[in-house]
């Protein structure tokens, strides 16, 4: 394979508990990329059912749910709905969620925490609309057990509860994926500010690359892009690096179905890539760290290399290709020095890389005006609560 995933699972498996049933799950994503999950989600196989914003229902069951923290390279959580009801005030929002049999999920000897999206002006203060529902909880289980009551740990909690709240349609979520799904766990070294792996898988994906047709980041940064186009190309499992997810702390957590999802996923990766994948920058200490996030992943024969994108002449010598740019966002930089190196960007572009299809995700929408060439896509995207535009230049 060339690689090894780590899988670290101490988690018992509770034969008393019936596996769960095929619901109506919810993957969030970043805006931008919903039609790109709802695609991943149909050729792992489950049904979508809705698309919204940010987020895609689809219906799975326990066996789905497993493959699906595991494979999605577009989704931030997996969460099973609760409960969902309406609330105008804190105290009909504890009274709705003191209702919840939430004995069903979770025990006296489990922790748990509140995670929390309010947009509502009836709840203005979120972090009190989170605390009466953590309330809730804890009195339901203090009256069914004696007093006796789940833990709360906001660090590293057996069950996560997500609160989701628009207007006074209020809902309630158990998150099967626990840490964000983009955090695959092969990045240990990191630039600042570096584009998370959700939103690097997404623009590759967008693309339309192949695969098989040469790819190249020349500001790699922390090498996320290119690591991400290396496991869509090998199609190894993103998740096949994390130590923990959230279901496995759940009372019908079933670990032979767990380990032959993983096993599975293992036997679908490919060894060997199709085609070279390239990636530089300018600082060799950027370099060093993006080596090192992929040996992590198990990609070794990613080449990387310390170049200045714009002043040196191309190190590779392919003829065509993709190139993907995520230039420093240079907050510090006056406007008209983000001016010239856009333009210095174009010129590099037009000069060097003819025959390749350049991609260009940025903030400084400005300084895109200064690229000098034709657009043949524009996407708008979301890094974070920055709004980006991912940008499509042929070069023939």
């Amino acid at each position: 394979m060339g690689f090894v995933a780590n899988h670290h699972f101490t988690y018992f498996t509770n034969q008393t508990t019936p596996p769960m049933q095929s619901t109506e799950l919810v993957a969030k994503t970043a805006q931008g990329l919903e039609d790109v999950l709802a695609d991943e989600i149909t050729r792992l196989g489950a049904t979508v059912t809705v698309k919204g914003q940010r987020v895609v229902h689809f219906m799975a069951d326990q066996a789905m749910m497993y493959k699906a923290n595991l494979h999605l390279r577009t989704a931030f959580r997996i969460m099973m709905p609760v409960a969902s009801f309406t609330a105008n005030s804190p105290d009909e929002l504890y009274r709705e969620a003191y209702k919840t049999e939430w004995e069903q999920y979770f025990t006296t000897n489990d922790s748990f925490a509140i995670d929390f999206t309010i947009h509502s002006p009836l709840f203005s203060h979120s972090q009190f609309a989170a605390l009466r529902i953590k309330d809730a909880i804890a009195d339901r289980f203090r009256n069914l057990f004696s007093n006796q009551r789940p833990s709360v740990d906001t660090y590293d909690p057996d069950f996560l509860v997500q609160l989701h709240i628009s207007g006074n349609e209020c809902h309630l979520l158990l998150d099967s994926s626990g840490q964000s799904l983009h955090k695959r766990g092969y990045r240990t070294f990191q630039v600042a500010a570096p584009l998370n792996e959700v939103l690097a898988a997404g623009m590759v994906m967008l693309s339309g690359w192949d695969r098989q047709t040469v790819l190249y980041d020349p500001m790699c940064g922390s090498g996320t892009i290119a690591i991400e186009a290396a496991l869509l190309q090998r199609d190894i499992a993103p998740g096949l690096f994390r130590e923990k997810f959230g279901f496995q702390s759940w009372k019908n957590y079933d670990d032979k179905l767990w380990k032959s999802t993983v096993s599975d996923a293992l036997r679908q990766s490919k060894p060997s890539p199709d085609a070279p994948i390239y990636a530089s920058d300018i600082l060799s200490s950027a370099i060093k760290k993006s080596v090192e996030n992929a040996q992590n992943a198990g990609l070794p024969d990613i080449n990387f290399f310390t170049a200045d994108f714009i002043s040196d002449k191309p190190l590779i010598e392919e003829t065509g290709g993709y190139i993907f740019i995520n230039p420093p966002y240079g907050e510090r930089l006056e406007q008209y020095q983000i001016n010239n190196f856009y333009k210095d960007i174009g010129n590099t572009l037009k000069r060097q890389y003819k025959n390749y299809t350049a991609w260009l995700l940025t903030a400084h929408l400005e300084g895109l005006k200064h690229i000098g060439l034709q657009t043949s896509k524009r996407i708008t995207l979301f890094n974070g609560p920055l709004e980006c535009r991912l940008v499509q230049y042929k070069m023939y």
